[in-house]
């Protein structure tokens, strides 16, 4: 949403793309699990007097949203992708399954997975150590606001402290939000690494494929 207070700017979406098209020129291959939040999110409607389960299919539905949106800046950007949902959604787009997605990268199409897991009570962030456990990712790759994970909210505390690595295990016990515990269990279990990093800087994805040390290494 970028600067506005919901919504999708136009302006954020197209860097985005720059981003992904940078990084797909280097060979990598790239599936992305996208949120919703900037429409809509569940949990919070929830607060606002709506049925947990029915706000949580509505925050799905806003994940697919925002991946339809992202394969058109794509597409301007000329990089080929194809949108995958958890819940059939034919024509604008494929209902999920592992192989095609693992195919499509193949392909060197950008795969962007969404409607989370498919289930409420999920997150996203589930959703995201889901599927890259099982299309055998070599990392996931958290983006956020901020520059990594801190001890603090550093957009509400200036001195929290940064950790450059974290394990699994100091991350669960340090009540670290950056992503919630099934998410952090999976990956643990699954010895599935993640590096939270900020994705609203410029080339910083481009940065970090490349190797340089942006943002917080979580493994095992």
């Amino acid at each position: 949403m970028g600067e506005q207070k919901y919504g999708i700017e136009p302006q954020r979406l197209a860097d985005y793309a720059d981003d992904i098209k940078v990084a797909i020129s280097t060979g990598v291959q790239i599936a992305i699990v996208i949120g919703g939040g900037n429409i809509f999110r569940g949990l919070k409607g929830t607060g606002q007097g709506f049925d947990r389960v029915r706000g949580d299919y509505m925050g799905m539905l806003a994940t697919v949203i925002n991946g339809l949106a992202l394969q058109s800046a794509l597409e301007s950007a000329g990089i080929t992708s194809r949108v995958f949902t958890s819940v059939r959604m034919e024509p604008f787009a494929d209902y999920y399954n592992r192989d095609k997605v693992v195919k499509a990268l193949i392909n060197n199409e950008v795969a962007i997975l969404t409607g989370g897991t498919g289930n409420p009570y999920f997150t996203t962030d589930t959703a995201s150590a889901l599927r890259a456990v099982e299309i055998k990712a070599d990392v996931m790759i958290k983006g956020t606001r901020v520059n990594g994970v801190f001890d603090a909210d550093p957009e509400k505390n200036p001195a929290a402290g940064f950790f450059h690595e974290l394990t699994f295990d100091e991350a669960i016990s340090r009540q670290l939000n950056v992503m919630d515990i099934t998410a952090f269990t999976m990956c643990r279990e699954n010895n599935m690494p993640v590096i939270v990093f900020n994705m609203n800087i410029k080339d910083n994805l481009q940065k970090l494929i490349s190797g340089e040390k942006i943002g917080t290494l979580i493994k095992n």
